[in-house]
């Protein structure tokens, strides 16, 4: 036994190193992650030990400032340096350090090492928000099928789809994704088209049928004809669109970055200016001259304009967060509070995404009870979601089921089993014998499909027993969220891919203004592009891989967190975590609340900066007043910014 023990001890020695081998690389990977939030902080604390030190040591607190400039300042410095390089440029990064050096150079250590840490740490934050939106869409790449079976002299062979040309033949077996865009030579099947046109029920193929790659087969093989090589097919353009979308910069952004640089130019131009000059103008001393350079230069510096919107942007995505509302960076706060239409998808967004039966007409002198036992009892086999929204309502109804006997399943038309002595038929109403479609019978059903639903047929040994309308359901807090942006003067749209008349009857039943129906990804996208002609600023809501492409195209792209495919959690700009629709609503408010404090901060600041600038030339400001005035008006912007928080 002495063996066996010891090698449990040498197991559990090795488990302890390995595990605190993953501990520390964790914590690599931390410190990695958030190494300038680290550098900020540390910056803070090396300015604290500095300014406590100087009371018994100047030459220990000037050492401690020199290296809370160099840790805090790191960052900053090497943007600053990499823009001043290869663009040839000057931004606000190398104007910061700058104003920094400048406060030191005069013997201001504390004020300049102020500067740096609340640049620093506001940088940090900012870039922290900001990575939460640079994901790749790897979920939507996994999708995408590797293989395919291509069928050559009669023999299946496995070939990547980039050997796939034009006119290959290709098996498609059930449960596969199909590999290409084609058309269907042989073999009948159920495939679920919800990555590509957002169907919330799988559609029956048969032979001379399109299918796309990327869609995934049902119980029934596929021989296919490739009509598209991979990188034309229709799930490659989806992918391609997204990238695209993705890597268009915002307005807003391109603005701030040709503002940043054009004020950073301005600043040292006019300090420059202001050293050189005022000695022969007005016969200033040059002490005089330089000590108003520096004030010029620190109370001139931008950090009360850069906390005019950062810590109110991240206050008010934490406020939002913690209400299950996910905005992936502050720029799409500012977006969505300017946005007057809201596109959304229907499946799974307004309605639950599964099928329901919602209507029932009984014959024969049965009860609905005795309708929904027998059809449940058949379809119980039956993996087709329409026959399981059949068994669910049974189910809910508290039926108890039987088994059927000899089912046979007719892809594309229904199924076909012996029950309680008879034999019964459960499908479409093209597949009944036409002769026992009355015509009472073929009103009610033209009726309930203009309503959107889908019609089955139940038919025993006697005739027509009973018809079903099936159809997804709405979901309870849609009509409500709708009502709500439509007070806050937003106007509401569908984009699906569902058919026109299912489209219509959930718009009506949801309160939605305008209906674009049957649509393709690629489609969703144009209807996009003109809705924000007409609109300017457009939201899409949505939760399949196939809204991915409308959902980066349009000015703010909302997922559905808790149901949504991770392609579009992956490029949505912001998240529902609990895909609840009341709370767009409220974020149109909160984007619009924080605009308004983001507005009155930046005219603080800037009528702040103004004042000490003009106070400097005129009644004369001395360079701590100056930090005291600039710094408290950054102070001030911060915390009119946390009252996003409440």
């Amino acid at each position: 036994m002495q063996p066996t023990v010891h090698s449990a001890k040498h197991e559990t020695s090795s488990s302890v190193e390995s595990t605190r081998t993953l501990s520390i690389r964790s914590l690599k990977s931390l410190l990695i992650r958030h190494a300038e939030g680290a550098a900020a902080l540390a910056s803070g604390l090396l300015m604290l030990t500095a300014w406590a030190a100087g009371s018994f040591s100047e030459p220990t607190s000037i050492a401690l400032y020199l290296l809370a400039y160099a840790v805090g300042g790191y960052y900053k410095a090497r943007e600053g340096l990499e823009t001043l390089i290869k663009d040839k440029d000057l931004d606000v990064n190398l104007l910061m350090i700058v104003a920094a050096i400048g406060a030191a150079s005069i013997g201001y250590w504390a004020e300049g090492a102020i500067l740096i840490f609340i640049f620093s740490l506001s940088g940090a934050l900012e870039n922290y928000t900001m990575d939460k939106s640079r994901k790749e869409i790897s979920a939507l790449m996994d999708l995408k099928p590797e293989t395919a079976w291509l069928v050559k002299n009669g023999e299946e062979v496995s070939v990547s789809i980039e050997q796939l040309n034009v006119g290959d033949l290709v098996l498609v077996k059930p449960g596969e994704r199909i590999p290409a865009d084609g058309i269907i030579t042989s073999g009948n099947s159920a495939v679920n088209q919800a990555s590509i046109t957002g169907e919330s029920v799988p559609v029956d193929k048969a032979a001379g049928d399109e299918v796309f790659a990327g869609t995934l087969n049902g119980q029934g093989a596929l021989f296919v004809e490739v009509s598209q090589p991979s990188s034309s097919s229709l799930f490659a353009k989806i992918i391609k669109l997204v990238q695209e979308a993705q890597s268009e910069k915002p307005a807003t952004q391109v603005f701030m970055d040709k503002f940043e640089r054009i004020y950073a130019r301005v600043i040292i131009l006019v300090t420059l200016l202001l050293i050189a000059l005022p000695t022969f103008w007005f016969q200033w001393t040059w002490e005089e001259t330089f000590y108003k350079a520096m004030v010029f230069l620190v109370v001139a510096s931008p950090c009360a304009l850069v906390a005019s919107i950062m810590p109110a942007m991240l206050s008010a995505v934490s406020n939002s967060a913690r209400k299950g509302v996910l905005f992936k960076g502050g720029a799409h706060l500012e977006n969505i509070s300017r946005v007057k239409a809201v596109a959304f998808d229907k499946t799974g967004t307004l309605t639950h995404g599964r099928p329901v039966v919602k209507k029932l007409a009984v014959f024969q002198g049965m009860s609905e009870e005795e309708l929904l036992e027998k059809a449940a009892s058949v379809e119980s086999l039956s993996e087709h979601p329409l026959a399981q929204a059949v068994v669910g309502r049974a189910k809910e109804q508290g039926i108890s089921l039987g088994r059927p006997q000899e089912l046979k399943a007719w892809t594309g038309f229904g199924v076909e089993a012996r029950y309680a002595g008879e034999t019964w038929k459960i499908g479409k109403p093209s597949w009944m014998d036409p002769a026992l479609l009355s015509e009472d019978i073929q009103h009610t059903i033209r009726t309930w499909e203009e309503e959107g639903n889908t019609v089955i047929v139940v038919q025993n040994s006697e005739g027509i027993a009973g018809l079903l309308a099936i159809r997804d359901s709405i979901r309870e807090e849609s009509k409500a969220a709708i009502a709500r942006l439509k007070q806050l003067g937003i106007t509401a749209v569908m984009l699906t891919g569902d058919q026109q008349r299912t489209a219509q009857a959930i718009a009506d039943e949801a309160g939605i203004d305008h209906v674009y129906a049957e649509l393709l990804p690629e489609e969703k996208v144009a209807r996009i592009e003109q809705l924000k002609q007409t609109y300017g600023h457009v939201a899409m809501v949505g939760d399949g891989v196939n809204d991915a492409p409308a959902l980066a195209t349009a000015t703010v792209g909302i997922a559905m967190g808790a149901k949504g495919s991770d392609a579009a959690l992956e490029t949505a700009d912001i998240v529902l975590m609990n895909d609840d629709l009341d709370k767009l609503a409220h974020s149109v408010e909160l984007g619009r609340r924080t605009r308004r404090i983001v507005t009155q901060n930046m005219v603080f600041a800037l009528s702040v900066i103004t004042l000490l600038i003009f106070s400097n030339f005129t009644a004369g400001v001395a360079l701590p007043l100056g930090v005291i005035g600039h710094e408290g008006s950054t102070i001030l912007v911060i915390l009119n910014g946390l009252r996003l928080l409440r």
